[in-house]
């Protein structure tokens, strides 16, 4: 077995005992099938990998919400495999057809290195340790690669939300009283058996507005392989880019190869590497797509170093009206992470007042902490410092 199939199967494992903990009827078969379905479906594609588990072991129709709650809580981190301290260390690369993989291969080793199993998994950790600490305007070609990589295969999984509708639960609190009526006229009449409810859960739409300015150029490239890879692992994401004009690029990121997508999506704006105009972006977004994709208490999240041209007062005041039919509005700047940093760019400081969260985005690193911010739970609340 090669490490990718080491590595899910240590994965697969790890998940089963944490469904028997949880009550599930697992059996040592139903492990065999469950790697089975990781080697079949792969893990590029997390809800392909949710279906293939929940068919090989959910047999009744209410262990389908625990099964997806475990599913997420365990696969919800910034790599698509992190169980152990090893596994995590685990540096994420592409092979010849452009998708992301996971592990070293015995030719990434230099040949002075023993190729024995501790170095082995330590050689990849070290080297994707350290990429994930580099700021992306210092990437080399190869660099640049294997991060683009990492950022493809990063997993999207913000926590659900109740929402207003309503569906039969087998543990609900609230009594179904229609479907009780309709269980009296069958077979169960006598006994007057109570049906419950509960609400509904659902993800919150995530809107991305990235800045592709002439300031952001180094970012940019590698802040969309980042987009890409949420808008093919989180349900409900639409993605603008901007400079001097907004513009959607959701319809071109659904390529699933990343190379392909990032062109594409070049090819469809006329403003890349342009000016900044912040505060006409943000009113193109609030006038003409807001209630069209904003629905249901988005999470959106600006990508920019608050460089503009424009209006500060104008940025202020769109800010705010974007700030009001938001549930969250999360501001990341590539420079928030370096020493020093001070949101003192006129953008910047028009737009801090209306933000809940000033984050750096410089770093793969600072990207996971972005998707861990994501996974939690979500209280509004606005963080002053740049992390």
């Amino acid at each position: 077995m090669n490490l990718d199939g080491e590595i899910a199967a240590r994965n697969v494992v790890v998940f089963v005992r944490r469904l028997r903990a949880e009550g599930f009827s697992v059996s040592p078969q139903t492990t065999g099938r469950i790697v089975d379905a990781a080697a079949i479906v792969g893990l590029s594609n997390m809800s392909d990998f949710r279906a293939a588990c929940q068919a090989v072991v959910v047999t009744k129709h209410d262990q389908i919400e625990p099964f997806n709650e475990l599913f997420d809580e365990f696969f919800s981190g910034s790599y698509v495999v992190s169980l152990d301290s090893v596994i995590d260390r685990i540096v994420q690369r592409t092979d010849s057809g452009g998708r992301a993989r996971i592990g070293v291969a015995l030719s990434d080793v230099p040949p002075d290195v023993d190729e024995s199993e501790e170095v082995y998994e330590v050689g990849g950790g070290s080297y994707g340790e350290r990429l994930m600490d580099v700021d992306f305007s210092e990437l080399d070609e190869d660099e640049a690669a294997a991060v683009a990589a990492m950022l493809d295969a990063m997993i999207w999984s913000p926590t659900s939300v109740r929402s207003r509708r309503w569906r039969p639960s087998a543990r609900g609190t609230v009594p179904d009283l229609r479907r009780t009526m309709r269980l009296v006229t069958g077979p169960k009449g006598d006994l007057m058996p109570l049906a419950f409810t509960e609400r509904k859960r659902k993800q919150r739409p995530l809107i991305v507005l990235a800045d592709i300015s002439g300031s952001m150029e180094r970012y940019s490239e590698m802040l969309l392989h980042f987009i890409h890879g949420a808008q093919h692992r989180f349900h409900g994401v639409e993605s603008f880019v901007f400079a001097t004009r907004l513009t959607r690029i959701t319809r071109q990121l659904r390529r699933r190869n990343p190379t392909e997508a990032i062109a594409s999506a070049a090819k469809a704006v006329p403003d890349w590497s342009g000016g900044t105009r912040i505060g006409e972006a943000i009113a193109a977004y609030n006038s003409q797509w807001s209630r069209r994709v904003g629905g249901g208490g988005p999470i959106v999240l600006v990508i920019s170093d608050g460089w503009d041209t424009g209006d500060p007062d104008y940025l202020a005041l769109e800010m705010r009206r974007l700030a009001r039919a938001s549930h969250r509005v999360i501001w990341l700047n590539p420079l928030a992470g370096r020493a020093g940093f001070a949101p003192e760019a006129r953008g910047m400081a028009a737009a801090l007042p209306h933000v809940d969260d000033l984050l750096a985005g410089g770093t793969a690193r600072n990207l996971a902490d972005l998707i861990d911010l994501l996974q939690s739970a979500g209280r509004r609340g606005r963080s002053a410092a740049a992390q």
